[in-house]
């Protein structure tokens, strides 16, 4: 339907459309938003809807398709064998065949829409095509789940679990957020939680998750020693606290950044994006708010007095792969 200037001379006449190619109308009732739609989203809304309306036509409001397009009226309701978008999608023309990309329509679709033109070509006011973009998981407010609630009932499979699931005991110990909700997930598979880890093994995960590296037997006897509750948690802080948070925990944004040492195409020249990387590692150790480091690498140099290192952070927009063979455009890439 990308194409309708052939349409003012399918209506005068100019192109004769063979009717008895028609598949003919479906024999019942048809439902706009249960039959129409479906297929107006998957063949048509591309080049027809609420994004791109090619020829001035489109198909996702009401006036707006039953108006037509830069060429006339498409539809003619209760007329579908004098409809333009009948003859289209039944490819009665060499020079109107829709949907120009994709499979076309089967004979049961263009029944399902001769049918629906038939019996008045009813449809709502306005559609949207597919899942609304605003409705992404991204673009909506964290809203806190409610902390599930643990039943204290025991449930005795020695077969499975070796033993009681939940205890009084068990309440108790898990008493973090995270683990209520693991423990309620066990609960439901019917599962009993491992044993605690020992403090050396806790240590080594902490070490390795915070900043990549193991603890030191120094490190590990000082926490073996420290029999105060608070001990693992000032762990966490020594280690929050240790430069190697920033390396360990950078290289994620950095490999999200597409950051490299070199070009990256055939020649693969070496660059100097080292100043970044460590703008990046810098950030999080100083704990840097989240919208601040966006704001400093998407416009860094348009903030009021800027500052070098938020300069530097605009290497996020200088990330991407660079060709520096014979006969590049270096602007393209510039831009």
């Amino acid at each position: 339907m990308r194409n309708l200037i052939c349409l003012a001379a399918c209506l005068s006449g100019a192109v004769a459309a063979d009717l008895s190619k028609l598949p003919p109308a479906a024999a019942r009732p048809v439902d706009f938003t249960r039959d129409v739609q479906p297929i107006f989203e998957a063949s048509c809304w591309t080049c027809h809807g609420a994004k791109k309306q090619e020829s001035g036509f489109r198909l996702d409001d009401r006036a707006a398709t039953l108006q037509g397009g830069d060429h006339g009226r498409v539809i003619l309701p209760g007329k579908s064998a004098e409809s333009i978008l009948i003859h289209a999608v039944a490819r009665l023309h060499d020079e109107l065949k829709m949907p120009k990309k994709g499979e076309p329509l089967t004979a049961e679709q263009v029944g399902v829409l001769r049918a629906w033109i038939d019996q008045g070509a009813k449809m709502p006011e306005k559609m949207t095509g597919g899942k609304d973009p605003a409705d992404h998981w991204a673009f909506k407010a964290p809203v806190k789940a409610k902390l599930p609630v643990i039943s204290k009932s025991v449930i005795s499979n020695q077969s499975r679990t070796g033993g009681p699931l939940i205890t009084d005991a068990l309440i108790t110990d898990y008493s973090s957020p995270i683990d209520r909700f693991i423990l309620a997930r066990l609960q439901k598979e019917n599962l009993k939680p491992s044993p605690a880890a020992d403090k050396t093994t806790l240590l080594r995960r902490l070490s390795l998750d915070l900043t990549g590296l193991p603890p030191t037997p120094q490190e590990v006897d000082a926490f073996l020693a420290d029999k105060s509750k608070d001990a693992y948690a000032k762990q966490a802080d020594r280690l929050l606290a240790s430069p190697h948070h920033g390396e360990r925990w950078a290289r994620h944004w950095l490999d999200a950044a597409r950051y490299a040492d070199s070009d990256g195409y055939e020649k693969d020249m070496s660059r100097e994006m080292w100043p970044y990387r460590d703008y990046v590692i810098n950030s999080f150790n100083r704990d840097l708010p989240y919208n601040q480091f966006l704001i400093e690498q998407l416009a860094g140099d348009q903030l009021p007095n800027a500052k070098q290192d938020q300069i530097v952070a605009t290497g996020f927009l200088r990330n991407s792969m660079v060709n520096m063979e014979g006969a590049i455009d270096p602007e393209q890439f510039r831009m």
